[in-house]
């Protein structure tokens, strides 16, 4: 495995170096066509919303290429933190057709193409330009989930090269960017349960910019230049159904059980052990909020759920102080009606609020036990 990745690798490093100094200044043919290429949905994290690339073909210059905004290097020291911080380098890379088409091919990825109808000076300047991104600084970019992305970095090269806003986003700009995220992970309850507590306001804003390789897709099909459809009809290059994964883990029927038990079992320990985990989770949401440059996962009010404080609850709790115990078990019972009408018209409601009922229950049951009892005299 390691020998194919690095021949793999070596081929891709060799074919951009001569590829580079080739076609520097070479002109197209009138043949030329350029397309954009969108890739279907996978079932690992980094393919969840597909991809986005785009393709030059010449047959008369040998060109069948490429280019493609959507890579990074696992090996790049500090990676986690990077990606997390938001300062993680992306890159363009051109490869051949046959290569790129062979790699969704073996992961039974669906491949959609669409020509883009222009000029031939345009189609000539797009290449240009394509190619003096691969041979400068700007090859390299700082990702970001909404803002800048391989898709998002397609549409604006492609509209620096027509001189104008050609692009722009068609239908779903009433929805949020968190309503259109939500149906992507069919079959990954838990990464959606993940990414609706981890995002904060910015993707409860409406969706207006392209920034996933479907939206753009759809927006090409509606999209004039020059009095005519900027695109040619989509033609399908691979066709697979995409297979919703089964776990028997990884499902909302585990989840339910989980904090069912929660609720059910009214342990003492289990309730401290359950708003232990919400605390720190609140803890990562304040810090990673804080610490990264991701404006995604600022200003999160999932907070008021997995609130931070708890943990003060808890150790109250621990030295049986139970006039703040009870104080702070009413706080965060307050916390959750106020989440509960922030979060009413969200399109997370319905998967967090579980939670919600859970831990309405425990706290609930935390401050019966801790509140002071009025002596009755007979």
């Amino acid at each position: 495995m390691k020998k194919v990745l690095f021949k793999k690798t070596l081929f891709s490093l060799l074919l951009l170096l001569s590829f580079l100094g080739y076609s520097q200044n070479l002109p197209l043919s009138k043949d030329a066509k350029i397309s954009v290429i969108t890739c279907g949905l996978g079932n690992e994290s980094y393919s969840f919303f597909g991809h986005t690339a785009v393709r030059v073909t010449d047959q008369i210059n040998n060109i069948d290429v490429v280019y493609n905004y959507g890579n990074f290097d696992f090996r790049t020291p500090n990676f986690v933190a990077k990606f997390a911080k938001g300062d993680l380098q992306y890159f363009a890379s051109v490869r051949s057709f046959p290569e790129f088409i062979d790699d969704y091919t073996n992961e039974q990825r669906s491949v959609f193409e669409q020509e883009l109808i222009i000029p031939q000076e345009a189609k000539q300047k797009l290449f240009d330009n394509l190619n003096t991104t691969l041979a400068s600084e700007d090859r390299y970019y700082t990702y970001k989930f909404i803002d800048k992305n391989c898709t998002s970095m397609v549409v604006d090269i492609i509209n620096k090269s027509l001189n104008g806003n050609v692009i722009t986003k068609k239908g779903d700009t009433d929805k949020t960017y968190r309503s259109i995220l939500f149906p992507y992970f069919d079959g990954h309850f838990y990464e959606q349960l993940g990414t609706s507590i981890i995002f904060g306001t910015k993707v409860d804003q409406l969706g207006t910019k392209i920034f996933l390789p479907f939206e753009l897709k759809n927006t090409l099909e509606k999209t004039t230049y020059q009095n005519h459809l900027l695109v040619s009809k989509t033609k399908t290059l691979l066709n697979f159904e995409k297979e919703t994964p089964r776990s028997w883990w990884n499902n909302v029927y585990t989840y339910l059980f989980i904090l069912a038990f929660v609720v059910l079992i009214h342990n003492k320990i289990v309730d401290k052990i359950y708003l232990l985990i919400l605390s720190f989770i609140g803890i990562f949401f304040v810090a990673v909020g804080f610490y990264s440059f991701h404006q995604e996962l600022a200003m999160n009010y999932n907070v008021l759920l997995f609130s931070p404080l708890l943990l003060i609850l808890i150790l109250l709790s621990v030295i049986k102080n139970k006039r703040w115990t009870y104080r702070f078990s009413v706080l965060h019972l307050m916390f959750l009606i106020v989440y509960c009408f922030l979060l009413i018209n969200k399109a997370h409601f319905l998967i967090v609020l579980p939670m919600i009922i859970t831990s309405g229950f425990v706290l609930v049951r935390v401050a019966i036990r801790n509140k002071k009892r009025i002596p009755i005299i007979i």
